[in-house]
């Protein structure tokens, strides 16, 4: 079973990936963050290395996805590869920070990879408003994640929300983060449980 966490910038999937793996006994599958070559260079210079940034994800994301297919296992994946696609890339494009020329091959090269990827099982959708997302990307300080702006992430939380309304690949399950605490109050990580395991119940 492929279950994916899918959420704006500091909405909780890294945690909630790894409380759901611990708890389901699932391999979790994390986003290739910290090894992207490409990340301190987009946040101080977006334009030039708008397009750089996006491949590498892309191709991460499309090796992550045919491991879990080979692995056979149980996997639960931080961050999905439709949200490069749907999200980062055309915010990009829209903000001018991507070129014509680059975000058409871009979308070229994802629409090919997309014909040979299978949808997770199971997508939970971490929704959070934009105080939810600040708070929480400075509580864990990413030098890199310093200068994101405001209007940056209220762009991108506009995208997923239209991306999600028209999600139809596959079950669904939408959780409203703002006031939940997965880390410390036990209860708000069982109530997350429980509608995870309606939902996979349901998968069978």
């Amino acid at each position: 079973m492929h279950v994916a966490i899918a959420g704006n910038i500091g909405a909780g999937k890294t945690t909630l990936t790894k409380l759901l793996a611990k708890h389901y006994k699932w391999m979790p599958h994390f986003e290739s963050v910290e090894e992207n070559p490409y990340l301190d260079d987009f946040y101080g210079e977006m334009e030039r290395w708008s397009f750089n940034l996006q491949i590498y994800f892309l191709n991460s994301r499309f090796r992550q996805i045919l491991e879990i297919r080979e692995s056979g296992k149980n996997i639960i994946q931080d961050r999905t590869i439709y949200e490069d696609a749907h999200i980062f890339a055309p915010n990009l494009h829209a903000m001018g920070l991507m070129t014509n020329r680059d975000f058409s091959n871009y979308s070229s090269l994802f629409d090919l990879m997309e014909n040979l990827v299978a949808p997770p099982d199971l997508l939970i959708y971490l929704r959070a408003t934009i105080p939810t997302l600040v708070g929480q990307i400075h509580k864990r300080g990413r030098d890199y994640e310093n200068s994101i702006s405001i209007d940056y992430l209220s762009r991108l939380n506009e995208r997923y929300e239209a991306w999600i309304s028209t999600y139809t690949k596959g079950k669904l399950l939408i959780v409203d983060v703002d006031n939940l605490d997965f880390v410390d109050k036990p209860e708000d990580l069982g109530s997350v449980i429980d509608k995870i395991d309606a939902e996979i119940h349901g998968l069978f």
